[in-house]
């Protein structure tokens, strides 16, 4: 019997929620643009850098940059231009329509357009009065700037940050307030352009503003449409890659886990971290995700990152398990207490608790993304190749430590399943590149470390009564991480242990498509939602099974929570409302992976005998 959730059973959060924002970027930084026209979240000028924009978190004080058409009952919706990051939010009513265009300029623009938010504002139909009101809150929304004229435009300004407004239409200075905004009508076929980025760069006029979005359109569907995917979700897989590809960074080709920190997995409660950094194992799915559309250059991007980061240790060091965005170490997690949180969930975390953990699993992440990246891409260095190897003898020397295991427990360090299976993974990966490429190395010792761990796995980590695989050594409670095993080619999809174990996971952490990560405690205060990634985890486990059928409705299911463009959130409540943080690299790449493998299965049944 499935055991109650730990989720609570909430009312529906008042207000913007998280499921109602699109994302845009710039391969640098991302704002999230809610359905009203409103950007409520922004980081400035970086990914990892303090919000200048955080009204999600705190509508009061955190700040925001609003577009309101005065329309009487407009109906609102969104939709992105095809094979791109550039977002559309319209509003249509029986007395006119507004077209909003939000993006900011892509890295690839000639001329090179200096970085900013752009944002048209064009009327289709009747004549229409807008009001546009800018209010940012800079250093995570600690500092009301001051504001003033300079030129044509406005600037906010407040130490050593400067941002600077622009437009044709005048714009009015909200004294002691913060802010500026426009008031103006615009008749059909009209337009308004507003530039919002650092004061040092003089503001691109109209006509740059045109000729920079149709070259950051262009750039975008020109990076699309290298994807091999062609399958049954093959839009669906695009807007994914898209997402995948504005959490990388255009400069140092590491991986965001997520555009945002503070949103809550339980609204109301205090699970709330900060995933603006990259995390091995989450950057490491990413590479396969890319690997599999066809996308090497990014692999080949992240790897030379992770190589740098593997060449900065010593024999006394171990790799983190996170890093910044720049490769250096994570900030240390902080509480922004003067924020209210989303729908009241506190404290609001930055930096992550987290860095210093143990989690051994990375390594086995790691070791596979390399292993891939050299099969598919470019060999690794010499040089790469040693610090690899002294990477393999730490997990040669330390896989039967116990850690805090892939999903952060804070209750103390475990023997988990998962972390021991990645330690398999990480031998069994180097095993294999030393013998593609001949490169020198303790293979035979690698092999034997390999093999007792698989026998540890099989002999310690099975249920007593029913024989299936367990969280931990010893132990009872499921992992929804244990889908991982078929996933890594430690277990046949089919084995009959294997098929009791896939059973046991639904029957006892699945809910309507929906799956929960674990039941057991975990040392942390509050619920937490169904986790999306292992949805389609869960998918592609079926699907490896031959259970097609399954695997094809729990797919259709998993698809429906994402929101209405497409993007998918880090858990879900049991109303299926997008939790936590937005959008999350993790739950994208295990979507491509599964309609990857199940397109190919649904597409040729029984024609998969070897299943790489």
């Amino acid at each position: 019997m499935s055991k109650p959730s730990k989720t609570p059973q909430l009312n529906p959060v008042p207000g913007r929620t998280i499921g109602e924002h699109g994302i845009v970027g710039n391969l640098d930084t991302t704002a999230l643009v809610a359905s009203d026209g409103t950007i409520d979240f922004m980081c400035w000028p970086h990914m990892d850098s303090p919000t200048v924009f955080a009204g999600l978190l705190d509508p009061d004080k955190g700040g925001e940059f609003t577009v309101t058409p005065d329309l009487v009952d407009a109906r609102t919706m969104q939709l992105y231009v095809p094979e791109t990051n550039v977002l559309i939010t319209r509003w249509m009513s029986e007395a006119g329509s507004v077209e909003l265009t939000d993006f900011m300029p892509h890295p690839e623009t000639q001329p090179r357009v200096a970085a900013c938010v752009m944002r048209c504002i064009r009327v289709p139909r009747g004549r229409v009065r807008i009001r546009v009101r800018c209010r940012p809150r800079l250093d995570y929304a600690r500092r009301v700037p001051a504001v003033e004229e300079y030129g044509d435009s406005v600037v906010f300004h407040d130490g050593p940050q400067s941002l600077r407004l622009a437009s044709k239409v005048p714009l009015m200075i909200e004294e002691g307030e913060g802010a500026a905004h426009a008031e103006f009508e615009l008749n059909p076929g009209e337009e308004v352009w507003f530039t919002l980025g650092d004061e040092a760069h003089d503001p691109p006029d109209e006509a740059e503003c045109r000729a920079a979005c149709e070259d950051t359109a262009e750039a975008w569907r020109r990076w699309t449409r290298r994807s091999t995917y062609r399958g049954r979700w093959r839009e669906r897989v695009e807007r994914s890659a898209l997402v995948l590809k504005l959490l990388t960074s255009h400069t140092h080709g590491s991986v965001a886990a997520a555009a945002t920190f503070g949103l809550p997995e339980a609204t109301g409660h205090g699970r709330n971290w900060d995933y603006r950094a990259t995390w091995i194992r989450d950057a490491s799915f990413t590479v396969y995700a890319f690997m599999r559309l066809g996308y090497i250059d990014e692999a080949e991007h992240f790897r030379r990152w992770t190589e740098a980061r593997l060449m900065d240790l010593d024999e006394d060091t171990a790799l983190r398990i996170m890093y910044a965005i720049d490769g250096t170490e994570a900030a240390e997690e902080d509480t922004l207490e003067h924020l209210a949180g989303y729908a009241g969930s506190r404290p609001v975390r930055i930096g992550n608790g987290a860095r210093t953990q143990t989690q051994l699993d990375i390594f086995g992440e790691l070791m596979d993304s390399l292993y891939l990246a050299n099969k598919y891409g470019r060999a690794i260095s010499h040089t790469g190749w040693l610090h690899v190897v002294r990477m393999v003898d730490h997990v040669s020397r330390h896989w039967q430590d116990p850690d805090e295991g892939i999903w952060e427990i804070r209750g103390g360090k475990q023997h988990f399943l998962h972390s021991r299976l990645m330690c398999w993974v990480a031998l069994d990966r180097a095993v294999r590149l030393a013998g593609k490429r001949s490169l020198p190395g303790p293979v035979v010792e690698w092999a034997a470390v390999r093999d007792r761990i698989a026998d540890d796995i099989w002999t310690n980590f099975r249920h007593p009564e029913h024989g299936y695989f367990v969280q931990t050594r010893g132990g009872t409670d499921l992992d929804a991480a244990l889908l991982m095993m078929p996933l890594v080619r430690f277990v046949s999809a089919t084995d009959p242990v294997w098929l009791a174990t896939l059973d046991a996971i639904h029957d006892q952490l699945a809910d309507d498509g929906m799956m929960f990560r674990y039941r057991n405690e975990d040392g942390l205060e509050g619920g937490e939602g169904a986790f999306t990634t292992c949805t389609f985890w869960y998918v592609e486990c079926l699907a490896r099974a031959g259970r097609l059928t399954e695997a094809r409705e729990i797919m259709a299911r998993g698809v429906l929570y994402a929101n209405h463009l497409g993007l998918f959130s880090e858990e879900l409540s049991l109303r299926a409302e997008l939790l936590g943080n937005f959008p999350q690299a993790l739950t994208h790449l295990a979507f491509i992976s599964a309609a990857f493998y199940l397109d190919r299965q649904l597409s040729d049944p029984d024609g998969q005998v070897w299943q790489p």
